[in-house]
Order: structure tokens, then C-alpha cells, then sequence
């Protein structure tokens, strides 16, 4: 496939949408073009990101005949055959060891935990392929999981499709993108209203403290107070829509898009990928240990810098599916319903439509197949990420995605975008 300057020029584009928003009272649209990157020295900047040298990065080690796990390699499918501890007893390359000042972490705990038990590199510059072998082998993700959040994770939070490569945090172009100059900034998972977008369940809203990427205790506590301290799919729906709540008050800039659809599925990853063995109890030790809280025994919690795999951890049995994921994003979504749109900055709410979403809601009650299918056009289509703003995906984009998810988007009947024409 050929390059050309003019269409890897476009992978940052960003075409005004919604225009009449700007003229709402209240509103600081200028806010709403705002990359988070945009600043060298903002929060999840290139000049603040921590910096490994790319002669330094030592790739994550995989697997071995001695400690196979799910025999993932490669990018491709593992046995999908779970309920094995992790790390492997003796396995000393996958034992844990905190991130030290050179070492990029992000908003994700999961990710965070995977790289700082070497299943990705532990300086937080990943691959593709190494994405989708450490949830396979880590979490007993199913390969057709995997293989659609390692591709939404490099489209939509402008990892590099060149090189495959993604920053699990902060921008470090200079790292990922296999000619700055022409592909622009690429700020990995920290990018705001793409991969991690408002309503974070321990992370603030970008808007309007410039952070949405580290642990929030305030709001770790919340959620634990909400929960009880069990951390099943009842009691996060119930927490998911005290936080959207919360941020359409307090975030005039507010914003719940068709990417926030990924938020119901991470909340699931509590208690679908997180639980160990034999009882599989999403409990406050277990999350904790995960997103690196301590309790401070007054009601507040810290951040103990090191989110980890707890000991003598047991991972699922059964490979968690799309259609498993999909499933309880649904269940949970339905429980609480909301609207998908955003704040106009003067009490005002204007929704959004996009397929499978009309007047700001989900249409009708759809099934798995229709929403698995809307989670793959997040990925191939022209999707809102603010009121006044659109991700738009390069005709290379659609190649790269199709290269990895044609098989699955035929299977379940979805729309196929059209790249040939337009290919050089």
C-alpha cells in the first residue's frame, strides 16, 4: 500500500461539525478544539511524557514452551483456554516490577498492571501484536476481542498504523510514528474523547483540570462507597450513571459520544477479567490491587504507583468474546439509561445521531450483533468526538482495519466500508 503525504497529513484532521455551537452563550468552543496534546508541557504532552530511548525498548518477552499461558503469539489466536495462574510460578520474567521514571503508564488499569508484569513492554510503548498476545494470555480475552480493542486502540487514539505501534499513555510521537513530520502528534491512550473519553470511573474528565489519565482516590472511593465494595455489573451500572450525572453537572464541556459505549465495556473488565479463581468475587482487594489504591482508613484512598496482578491470581476460564463484552455493555447501559450528546456550557444539551443512535438514544432495544457492529464503525467511520468536532478515519486507516477485522465484520452482516477506489 502507498503512503502519500496529502492522506497521512489527514490523520489528525478535524472538521467542524456541529458550527453553531460556538455561538451558544456560555460556550468556550476554543476549549472544544483543544487537543490535550497540543502543548508540549500540558498534562499527557510530548514534553512531559516519560522517555525511554527507542535503542533501550526491550519488547515484552511472550511466551515460552516453558510457561505457554494461552500459547498467544504473534497477534494470532491462543487456545483460548483459561483458569491458569499468572504469573506462572517461577516465572520471573513476568514478575512484578514498578514503573520507574522512564516508563509511560495511562488511564487503563488493566494496561497499567499488564505492562508493569512485562505481557507488554514495561516502558509503555506497545505493539499491536503485543496487545493482543497479553490480553489473550494475560486475561484469557478472546482473539476476536482482543484483535477489535488493539485496533480501536491504535485508530482511534492515533497510534501509528505504519508502525503498529501505541503509546499506553501520554504522546510519544517520537517514539511511535514512523515520520513525525508527516503524521503529526499521536497522544496515545491519554487523548481526550477518544479512547478515554468523560465519565471515567477513577479518572477526572479532561475538562476542566487538563489530567484525565491519573487515579482519581475521590473518585476510587466513590465508586467503592456505590459498590459496597463488590464490583459486579449491578452495582458499576448504578455507579457508571452517578458519574455521568456528576460530569453533566460540574463539566460545562461535557461530552458522551458513541466511543463512550467503550466505558460500559471497561467497567465490565472488573468483574468479567479481573476476579481470580475458583470463586471469580470482584472484591475491594482484588480491584484495589488493580488500579493501585490504598486505603487510608478515613474514607479517602492514595495511589500506590504500582497496579498489579494480585497474588496467587487465577485468571477466567472461558475467553470473554465480543459478543460476551457486548452483552453487558448493553445490560448495564439499560439499566441506566442516558443520553449521548454533550453540554452546550449554558444548561443546554444537544444530542447527537449516529448509527444505532437517534436523538441522543440507542434505537429501540438492539441486539449483540447490531451493537457489535456499531463498536466496529467507531472504527471505520466518520465519528463524533465533540460537539463541534469529528474523527475521521484516512482511507489507510480503513485498510489497516479491515486487514485485521474483515473476517469478523462479514460474519456478523456489518456494513463493509468501500477503499478500493480511493487506494493509490
Amino acid at each position: 500500500m502507498k503512503y502519500s503525504l496529502a492522506t497521512i497529513a489527514l490523520a489528525a484532521e478535524v472538521v467542524t461539525a456541529f458550527p453553531f455551537v460556538a455561538n451558544q452563550p456560555g460556550v468556550d468552543s476554543s476549549l472544544l478544539r483543544i487537543r490535550q496534546q497540543s502543548g508540549g508541557a500540558n498534562p499527557g504532552g510530548p514534553l512531559t511524557c516519560p522517555y525511554n530511548p527507542p535503542e533501550k525498548h526491550v519488547p515484552a518477552p511472550g511466551i515460552t514452551a516453558q510457561y505457554p499461558y494461552n500459547n498467544a503469539k504473534n497477534g494470532q489466536k491462543g487456545n483460548e483456554k483459561g483458569g491458569y495462574q499468572v504469573p506462572a510460578p517461577r516465572d520471573t520474567a513476568h514478575r512484578f516490577i514498578a514503573p520507574t521514571a522512564t516508563d509511560i503508564r495511562g488511564p487503563c488499569p488493566g494496561l497499567n498492571a499488564a505492562a508493569n508484569h512485562n505481557f507488554l513492554a514495561r516502558d509503555g510503548i506497545t505493539t499491536f501484536n503485543e496487545l493482543v498476545d497479553a490480553q489473550q494470555n494475560l486475561y484469557n480475552v478472546g482473539h476476536d476481542l482482543a484483535t477489535l480493542l488493539a485496533v480501536l486502540g491504535l485508530t482511534t487514539t492515533d497510534g501509528d498504523i505504519v508502525t503498529e505501534k501505541l503509546s499506553i499513555g501520554c504522546d510519544a510521537t517520537n517514539r511511535t510514528s514512523f515520520n513525525p513530520l508527516l503524521t503529526g502528534p499521536q497522544p496515545g491512550l491519554d487523548g481526550h474523547n477518544k479512547f478515554k473519553a468523560d465519565t471515567s470511573l477513577t479518572r477526572n474528565d479532561f475538562f476542566p483540570t487538563g489530567n484525565n489519565y491519573q487515579f482519581n482516590g475521590t473518585l476510587f472511593g466513590m465508586m467503592t462507597q456505590t459498590t459496597g465494595g463488590l464490583y459486579n455489573r449491578d452495582n458499576l451500572a448504578k455507579y457508571r450513571y452517578q458519574r455521568y450525572q456528576q460530569s453533566l453537572r460540574d463539566n460545562k464541556n461535557f461530552y458522551f459520544g458513541p466511543l463512550s459505549l467503550l466505558l460500559y465495556g471497561a467497567s465490565s473488565f472488573l468483574y468479567e477479567l479481573m476476579p481470580s479463581g475458583p470463586n471469580y468475587i470482584p472484591d475491594k482487594a482484588t480491584i484495589s490491587s488493580f488500579f493501585g489504591a490504598r486505603d487510608n482508613g478515613d474514607g479517602t484512598y492514595s495511589f500506590t504507583g504500582e497496579e498489579k496482578i494480585p497474588d496467587n491470581w487465577y485468571n477466567r476460564i472461558e475467553p470473554y468474546s465480543n459478543s460476551d463484552v457486548v452483552t453487558e455493555i448493553l445490560a448495564q447501559y439499560l439499566e441506566y439509561p442516558v443520553l449521548f450528546g454533550g453540554a452546550t456550557g449554558n444548561g443546554g444539551f444537544n444530542a447527537i445521531n449516529f448509527n444505532g443512535i437517534k436523538d441522543g438514544k440507542l434505537i429501540a432495544v438492539p441486539d449483540a450483533p447490531t451493537t457489535l457492529c456499531l463498536l466496529y464503525q467507531l472504527a471505520t467511520e466518520r465519528v463524533p468526538s465533540s460537539l463541534n468536532g469529528i474523527l475521521s478515519p484516512t482511507v489507510e486507516t480503513l485498510s489497516f482495519v479491515l486487514s485485521k477485522l474483515s473476517p469478523q465484520l462479514k460474519s456478523l452482516g456489518c456494513p463493509i466500508p468501500l477503499t478500493e477506489m480511493y487506494c493509490t
